[in-house]
C-alpha cells in the first residue's frame, strides 16, 4: 500500500531519495494508482510554494523542486498516459507568456501533455502575443497553453488572448500558473484554466476530440 502523505510529505521536503523510491513502489505493479500518486506530487509543489512565499526556501529550491516533478512525470510517464497515442498526434503550442521567464511549470505541463499523446510546440518564455499568433497561423493550430508564474502575467496573457481572438477566433486557450483564477480567466477571455497539469491534460484531451 503506497503512504500517498508520505509522497506528499517527501516532496514538499524535497527528499528526493524517497520521492523516487516511492514512485518506483507505484510503478511496481505498472502504475494503476500514478494519477493518486501524481496528485500527491502536487500536493508537495503546493507546500513547496507555501514554504517559498514564507522564506523557507529560495529560489534555487524552487529550481530544484521542479527539476523533481519533472522527474517524477518521467517516471511514471507511461502510466500517466491515456488513450490511444499511436495515431496521428494532436498538435499544440505551450509558452510561457511575455515578461515571464519561469519555465518550471511549463515544463512539467509539457512532460505531462506529451506523455499523452500531443505533439507540443513549445515557444519557451517571455513569448509576446505576436510570436504566437505567428506559430498559431503557420502550424495550422487549434489549441494554445499559456503560463504564467508573475502576477504581471496576466496582463500578458490578455494581450495574447486578445491578439489570438482578432487573428485566430477558432483556436482554443488555456491559461495555468500561480496568479491564474476562474474571475483572471474571465477577463482575460481564455475558454478555460488550471492550476494543476491533469486539469490542462484533461481540458485538452476533450478539446482535441471535439
Amino acid at each position: 500500500m503506497i503512504d500517498f502523505d508520505a509522497l506528499a510529505q517527501a516532496m514538499g521536503d524535497l527528499d528526493e531519495d524517497t520521492v523516487k523510491e516511492l514512485l518506483e513502489e507505484v510503478m511496481e505493479d505498472g502504475g494503476s494508482e500514478a494519477g493518486k500518486a501524481m496528485e500527491a506530487c502536487q500536493k508537495g509543489m503546493d507546500t513547496v510554494g507555501k514554504l517559498f512565499e514564507e522564506g523557507e526556501y529560495f529560489v534555487g529550491d524552487l529550481i530544484y523542486a521542479g527539476e523533481l516533478m519533472t522527474d517524477a512525470v518521467t517516471i511514471m510517464k507511461d502510466a500517466l498516459a491515456s488513450g490511444d497515442s499511436s495515431g496521428p498526434k494532436d498538435r499544440m503550442i505551450l509558452c510561457t507568456v511575455k515578461d515571464d521567464l519561469h519555465d518550471i511549470g511549463k515544463n512539467i505541463v509539457k512532460a505531462m501533455l506529451e506523455a499523452n499523446g500531443f505533439d507540443v510546440l513549445d515557444l519557451g518564455i517571455d513569448v509576446p502575443p505576436e510570436k504566437i499568433v505567428e506559430a498559431v497561423k503557420a502550424e495550422n493550430i487549434r489549441i494554445v497553453a499559456l503560463s504564467g508564474v508573475l502576477t504581471l502575467a496576466l496582463d500578458s496573457m490578455k494581450a495574447t488572448v486578445s491578439a489570438l481572438r482578432a487573428e485566430c477566433p477558432d483556436v482554443k486557450v488555456i491559461i495555468g500558473g500561480a496568479p491564474v483564477s476562474e474571475e483572471a480567466c474571465k477577463d482575460i477571455g481564455a475558454d478555460e484554466w488550471a492550476h494543476s497539469p491533469q486539469k490542462t491534460v484533461q481540458v485538452c484531451k476533450e478539446w482535441a476530440a471535439a
